[in-house]
């Protein structure tokens, strides 16, 4: 599934498409004791429309973010398709609309043993149907554009509740300020999700899931590898670690502020450059080679990174949108300056009398200082 098969589910995951409709809609509560407090199985269409409204963005949420980033596609193991496995009991779950009660509360059952959360959150499930209409080469609708065939989904969010008291209120009843004695219970919008099957070359693909994380630096790794059975890939923070390691093992001491920042530029004019492309770019053993060598790495050292490579990431490339910095920051133990990514070639470190220094090149003599405006001459 691509960032355009994931744009296009998107742009029509909405009431008034109509060639898109959700059906049956499975809610629950747990708490942090991982009891079922309460759950639901309705139709869509009967819910009132503030619900609906709410349940729509909630679900569609788990759609948005970086590919590659937030949204990941996992492929299911063998062992996933084994007898209990969760690729045929999701595969089951799909084809049964969420319409068999029985099966739909296994489902539930089954997120909240398997799955690791801190505190109180909701499950919101859907099934989806998407009527795919005929498209020509040049990726437009036909003039007389039909639906090919119907992809069924199931679309999953958890979210999690904060337990909100708002202290001093005014009261309607009494014309007056008094504190609030009671708390809500308010569910944010989602911190986790996945949808199955994902939808690959304009046709459903049971053999894969894709799954959404809000933060990409610290997902819960519980909802691949024991929910779904599937092997976590690493994540953002740690896929940018494991580059810095590659960068230090490969450059050692020669690795200065030029080479971090040049190295940067051309990795983001990479990533710029395939904004448009249906996959996210990836960096290989081979495309860092050559990054490294257009920005000044010797052959010598180049000659160990393919082994250095393959000790940290094996045969899996790396994200591109992963590694970036859109603004360089340099840092010491008191001191930190955010540098934008056109600006860094106005900074630059010397030897002046002996001590190292950080010079910037100012164009402008007007800085400001704490948000005042001063004159540096």
């Amino acid at each position: 599934m691509n960032k355009k098969e994931i744009s296009e589910i998107k742009k029509n995951f909405k009431e008034d498409c109509g060639f898109f409709t959700v059906g049956q809609v499975v809610r629950a509560f747990v708490d942090a004791e991982k009891n079922i407090k309460y759950k639901s199985n309705d139709l869509f269409a009967v819910l009132p429309q503030d619900e609906s409204e709410q349940i729509m963005a909630i679900l569609k949420k788990t759609l948005s973010g970086t590919y590659g980033k937030n949204l990941k596609e996992y492929a299911f193991p063998k062992d996933a398709y084994l007898e209990g496995g969760m690729q045929p009991f999701m595969y089951e779950l799909v084809k049964s609309r969420l319409t068999d009660r029985e099966l739909a509360d296994k489902f539930l059952d089954t997120i909240v043993e398997r799955m690791q959360y801190v505190s109180t959150y909701a499950i919101f499930a859907a099934h989806c149907t998407y009527s795919v209409l005929n498209k020509t080469k040049n990726d437009e609708l036909t003039d007389d554009a039909e639906s090919e065939y119907d992809y069924n989904f199931i679309i999953t969010a958890v979210c999690p509740v904060e337990l909100r008291y708002d202290g001093l209120i005014f009261s309607d009843e009494t014309n007056t300020i008094v504190k609030k004695n009671t708390a809500d219970r308010i569910i944010e919008m989602p911190s986790d999700g996945f949808l199955f099957p994902v939808f690959s070359d304009r046709q459903p693909d049971i053999n894969g899931v894709m799954v959404y994380t809000k933060n990409a630096n610290k997902p819960n790794t519980s909802v691949v590898n024991e929910l779904l059975g599937c092997e976590f890939v690493l994540s953002f923070k740690s896929e940018k670690e494991t580059f810095h390691a590659i960068l230090n093992n490969v450059v050692g001491e020669e690795l200065d502020y030029d080479l971090i920042t040049e190295v940067n530029d051309r990795i983001s004019e990479l990533v710029d450059q395939s904004a448009h492309e249906t996959e996210a770019a990836t960096i290989g053993k081979e495309e860092l080679s050559s990054i490294l060598w257009q920005s000044g790495v010797s052959q010598e050292k180049l000659e160990h990174l393919p082994q250095i490579f393959e000790n940290a990431m094996g045969e899996k490339p790396l994200t591109a949108v992963n590694l970036i910095e859109r603004k360089t920051v340099l840092s010491t133990s008191s001191i930190t300056v955010n540098i934008g990514r056109d600006a860094t070639d106005k900074v630059r470190c010397e030897n002046i009398d002996g001590r190292r220094c950080l010079v910037i090149d100012l164009d402008d003599p007007e800085v400001s200082v704490n948000g005042i405006p001063t004159n540096l001459k």
